[in-house]
Order: structure tokens, then C-alpha cells, then sequence
């Protein structure tokens, strides 16, 4: 049985994230899994490197599948781009070895959230970005930003609680940084839990509005979801790259 990968790009705007869902058509992989099965004309299931979110966005999201068809790599990568919508593309599609899995695999992964840090319109990326017109303090949301770089336990970043799972994830930078009329964070590591790059965000920007100090960083470690700061919107996030 041959084992390929998918480098994929999408706008998670009118999906309900990468997981597909029982009964429901509106997901990322569901729509890959059934283009995949009547290209091949076998069943197949994709094994994406990580889950993302409904309205998340994704630059570099990674999976493989299985299958026994021997239809080259270059017609799949073909009749994907033809059938699936315009909203999904595939960067690549390759044949890699049997025991390659873009979630088990992953090395890091690195994650970048937009703000629209301006009074002035934002009309054609509001789809990507979150609007907050608010003056944000970049120095002092970096100097937040310095304290999560290493191993931590991250509890108080996730919105699932899970009792067999570790919540410990080494974290290898984070960048701020000013784009024109955009305040932008990419975060590397070697793993996020559910909703963690989102609430690092929140908890960073209540930093930046001068309503968090921080220093109060490394003592949100290890605690509970409710100190850490607000979930921030989906339409910000996006998957920018998956390493192996």
C-alpha cells in the first residue's frame, strides 16, 4: 500500500476547522477525503498534522493517506486541484515512506496571528485578521513574550481539559512585530493544545492595553484557564508551517 502527503493551503472561513464531523460536509478534511475517495475510486482517510479550528486558516497544513490505487502523485495532485473547491489547494503531493505521519511525525510547528491595529478600514482582509483599533504596546507585549519561550505547562492556554494528556509544550520563539496597519505574533513550537495560540493572544494583547503586567506571565503557568487572558477570535489564525 503506498503512503503519500498533501502540502495544503485553505481559507477556514466557511468551514467548521480540519476535523471532519459526523454528518457534516463543511470540513476541511472531509472535503479532501471525498475528493481523494472518487479520484481514486477507493475509500480514504487523511491524517491532517493537527487539528485547526472552524475559521482558521492554514499556509502550510500537512497530511498522508493510504491507498492501493497506482495513479502517479502528479495526476492525484491534478485532479485534486480540479475538484476541490477554490477555497482548499494542494501545494504538493508526493510519495513518502510507509511509515510517515504528518501528525506523529511533526517536529514543530508555527503558528501566526494577525491584528488589524488601525481606526482605518479593514475591508479586503477581514476575512484574515481581527480588528482591534486600540493602541497596542509592542515592547511590553515582547517583554510578556520572553517569558514563554522554553518548556511550560500551558493549562491555562487550552480550553479542553484532558486528565491522561500532558499539558507541558516547549515553545522556541515567539516574534511581534508591526506590518503596515497589522500587529503581527508567529509562535514555534513542537505542539498547541486546543484554542493555545489563541488564548497566548488574548493573554498578550491584554499586556499590550496595559490591563495585564508582563511579568505575570510565568505565574500563569500551570494554572487554571481562568486567569489566562480571552480567546481571541478565529479569523486571525492561521497554520503557517509544519516541520519534520
Amino acid at each position: 500500500m503506498r503512503n503519500l502527503r498533501l502540502d495544503i493551503c485553505y481559507d477556514g472561513t466557511r468551514y467548521r476547522g480540519w476535523q471532519r464531523l459526523p454528518g457534516q460536509a463543511d470540513t476541511v478534511q472531509g472535503k479532501i477525503e471525498t475528493a481523494l475517495s472518487r479520484i481514486l475510486g477507493e475509500p480514504v482517510e487523511v491524517s491532517g498534522s493537527g487539528r485547526t479550528d472552524a475559521g482558521v486558516h492554514a499556509m502550510g497544513q500537512v497530511a498522508n493517506f493510504h491507498c492501493h490505487s497506482t495513479m502517479p502523485a502528479e495526476e492525484i495532485l491534478s485532479q485534486l486541484r480540479r475538484y476541490l473547491p477554490g477555497d482548499i489547494g494542494i501545494h504538493d503531493c508526493r510519495e513518502v515512506a510507509e511509515r510517515f505521519h504528518a501528525r506523529l511525525n511533526a517536529k514543530a510547528k508555527t503558528y501566526r496571528y494577525r491584528i488589524w491595529n488601525s481606526e482605518g478600514p479593514c475591508v479586503f482582509r477581514r476575512r484574515f485578521v481581527t480588528v482591534m483599533p486600540e493602541k497596542l504596546d509592542l515592547k511590553a507585549m515582547e517583554r510578556a513574550a520572553a517569558h514563554l519561550i522554553g518548556e511550560h505547562d500551558l493549562s491555562a492556554f487550552t480550553s479542553v481539559k484532558s486528565k491522561t494528556k500532558s499539558s507541558v509544550r516547549k515553545i522556541y520563539d515567539v516574534r511581534i512585530f508591526r506590518e503596515g496597519e497589522e500587529v503581527v505574533f508567529d509562535f514555534r513550537g513542537n505542539g498547541f493544545m486546543y484554542n493555545t495560540v489563541r488564548i497566548l493572544v488574548g493573554t498578550l494583547v491584554e499586556v499590550g492595553l496595559h490591563q495585564r503586567d508582563p511579568d505575570q506571565i510565568p505565574a500563569l503557568f500551570g494554572q487554571k484557564r481562568e486567569l489566562a487572558g480571552a480567546l481571541m477570535p478565529p479569523q486571525g489564525l492561521c497554520l503557517m508551517e509544519v516541520e519534520y
